[in-house]
């Protein structure tokens, strides 16, 4: 799986790499520098590894963030309580309907401005979490709750209810029903979804430039300033992006293929994905994605 993918990588830059020769051989054609390109990528310097560490770590979290508000999300659309429901309804429609980029601004800096909440600095030992960083990472947990919900919500819907009936009969209450017997269940469905939404997270953290986080994508932004060498230096955070999710991707594969161990090709998980179809994989209509990004 991992051989198509890197083929069809390497193929893409070849083909800009020769393109790009190709101009700069013709006279006042813009001048690359392709040792800005091998050295960010072969040699990468303090800035873009840290880049690298702060765009990870904030997928990580909001990842984590997003999974949990949308499992509570999910189980309140699906509860008999209206209030709940409404709460939920509510909560995915406004993050769902929103731009992210909208709702990074408003967060930082329109709760900011009305003081309502001013994201100071937080210091834990010798770690020091800057405010836009809390910011982005709580906005981006909010946004990806919303589209987990509708993720869960659909693999709970996908097992028998006789299995919640057989537990209440067990004498399980509703809680432990869901714990003990739905939710595990319904991990084979919503894994593999839930790895694409990781997929994106490590793209949409470059939305973090608005706040002026220097995550991976900023990080390059301030350096092909620097140089002015933007198709060199953007052509590398490119690189960067692609190696994170291509790693990612096989990480997924080998997460599902575990999940799927016993169940045959007629599982609750269905026939998986290859690795392309998850690098080119999208949201559709139910949440779960098929092709692109948001």
């Amino acid at each position: 799986m991992l051989r198509p993918a890197l083929g069809l990588a390497g193929a893409s830059l070849v083909a800009v790499l020769l393109a790009g020769c190709t101009a700069s051989s013709q006279p006042g054609s813009y001048q690359f520098h392709w040792n800005y390109f091998v050295d960010s990528i072969i040699h990468p310097d303090h800035l873009i590894l840290g880049g690298l560490v702060l765009t990870v770590s904030i997928s990580i979290i909001s990842q984590v963030i997003g999974v949990i508000l949308g499992i509570f999300a999910a189980i309140s659309k699906l509860s008999r309580v209206r209030a709940f429901r409404w709460i939920a309804n509510g909560y995915i429609w406004i993050f769902r309907g929103t731009p992210l980029v909208v709702q990074l601004v408003f967060f930082y800096f329109g709760l900011s401005v009305t003081k309502i909440y001013n994201w100071p600095d937080l210091t834990i030992g010798p770690l020091t979490i800057q405010g836009a960083v809390q910011a982005g990472v709580f906005t981006l947990g909010l946004n990806e709750g919303a589209y987990m919900a509708e993720i869960v919500r659909a693999g709970i819907l996908a097992i028998d209810p006789g299995q919640s009936e057989a537990a209440k009969a067990l004498g399980m209450t509703a809680g432990q029903t869901m714990r003990r017997i739905v939710l595990p269940q319904a991990a084979r469905v919503i894994v593999p979804p839930l790895g694409n939404e990781f997929n994106n997270m490590l793209k949409t953290t470059s939305l973090l430039f608005v706040l002026s986080v220097q995550e991976l994508y900023t990080v390059f932004n301030i350096k092909q300033g620097n140089d002015f060498a933007p198709f060199e230096y953007f052509l590398a955070a490119a690189v960067w992006f692609l190696i994170l999710t291509t790693i990612w991707g096989v990480i997924q594969a080998r997460i599902e293929k575990r999940l799927a161990v016993g169940t045959g090709s007629s599982g609750n998980a269905g026939p998986q994905p290859g690795l392309i179809s998850r690098m080119i994989g999208l949201r559709n209509n139910a949440g779960n994605r098929i092709a692109g990004s948001h």
